[in-house]
């Protein structure tokens, strides 16, 4: 009698618990957000407690375009839009004034120190920024900068078959802009996914591509949480500092350490705004170290005094390719883009100038990367 009360007993605990488990998992239902239809884009968060929810998207014109979102009687919350053009956007929900994330999606981009939920909608202007069926390697690799004094931290991206094979390979050296580190091109620029589907679609040369950190206070991104160095651009020897470090320290621990060309025709630079500035810095001071040379969404001040001499010196050290780009929006940098576009017209020295539509956005630092990258090391 004693061993069938306990096995009633047991019995009893298993079906409370398996009910439990089932209630458990009703009540936790997942909330799809975003989920991406034919035609629209269906936004959701779960906030019972919440007055007014909008949703705010990169692809919409201002902040003031933000949208209200409707509340069910379960707290859920919802909006569906049109769907936007191809393209990889941020946005953002706005529960009664404060700015959160999707917790429903789990892509999400940083942004310097902001984290950002992303939308990434299929077309033929994104078919490269999702994951190819080959895929090389990332490697977030620590080095020494005997030029700026400390070990820093470079991304460094291997393309397929680097690691079983014995090839020798050309190398991007591709730059960030303001407020980025080392992350920004493989996290916001995609760059990765873009090189990985363009050498297994045979659209451009396999190729070593490295991301430095171009902050020579930092040692790496914040995220590191090492104590940045503060540094006065304006003190001597300052101002080409990261640019001496390409050449002294980047340069030379690549080569070593990786199978690479050693020469400079297997060597490109390019770099978006603050990074088109290095480019620009690092390809004047530093002439015949880069044959291919891609600035992009920057250009060259009218006050730069010595530009046509610099110039000058790229042009008799010789390079394969001038790649400037820019957006004819950017309010930013396309007057210094048209003002590096006439000297090198005024200097006789074979180059494109690529003009887009938009602004100074990843947007258009993506389409770059996409465009130029077939062009390199042919």
């Amino acid at each position: 009698m004693k061993n069938k009360t306990t096995a009633s007993i047991i019995c009893l605990f298993l079906f409370i618990g398996s009910y439990a488990q089932e209630l458990a998992n009703f009540r936790r239902a997942p909330v799809i957000s975003p989920e991406i239809g034919d035609k629209t884009v269906t936004f959701r968060i779960s906030a019972p407690q919440a007055k007014l929810v909008r949703l705010y998207g990169s692809w919409m014109r201002s902040f003031d375009s933000s949208l209200n979102m409707n509340k069910d009687t379960a707290g859920l919350w919802m909006v569906e839009i049109p769907k936007p053009s191809a393209e990889l956007y941020t946005y953002n929900f706005i529960v009664d004034g404060l700015n959160v994330n999707d917790v429903n999606n789990v892509f999400l981009q940083r942004d310097g120190t902001r984290y950002l939920s992303v939308l990434l909608v299929p077309g033929e202007i994104t078919a490269n920024y999702f994951e190819a069926g080959r895929r090389g390697n990332l490697r977030k690799v620590w080095y020494n900068s005997p030029t700026i004094g400390t070990t820093r931290r470079m991304y460094v991206y291997t393309p397929y078959g680097y690691e079983t094979g014995k090839d020798s390979y050309p190398v991007l050296y591709l730059l960030h802009g303001g407020g980025g580190d080392e992350d920004a091109w493989a996290t916001m620029g995609r760059a990765c996914q873009i090189l990985d589907n363009l050498f297994e679609k045979k659209l451009a040369v396999p190729m070593i591509c490295v991301m430095p950190n171009g902050n020579p206070g930092q040692e790496a991104a914040r995220t590191s949480l090492i104590q940045e160095k503060a540094l006065d651009r304006n003190a001597p020897g300052v101002a080409n500092l990261y640019i001496n470090s390409i050449v002294k320290d980047i340069i030379p621990y690549v080569e070593k350490n990786f199978r690479v060309i050693a020469k400079p025709e297997a060597r490109a630079v390019s770099g978006l705004s603050m990074g088109g500035g290095h480019t620009l810095s690092v390809t004047n001071e530093y002439p015949g170290t880069f044959s291919y040379i891609c600035p992009l969404s920057s250009g060259a001040s009218a006050k730069y005094a010595d530009l046509d001499t610099k110039l000058q010196g790229i042009k008799n050290a010789g390079y394969k390719l001038y790649w400037v780009a820019c957006g004819s929006e950017d309010a930013l940098a396309y007057a210094n883009s048209k003002n590096l576009d006439a000297a090198l017209t005024r200097n006789g020295m074979e180059h494109t100038f690529f003009v887009s539509g938009g602004g100074h956005t990843w947007a258009n630092w993506r389409i770059y990367l996409n465009t130029f990258a077939p062009l390199l090391f042919k």
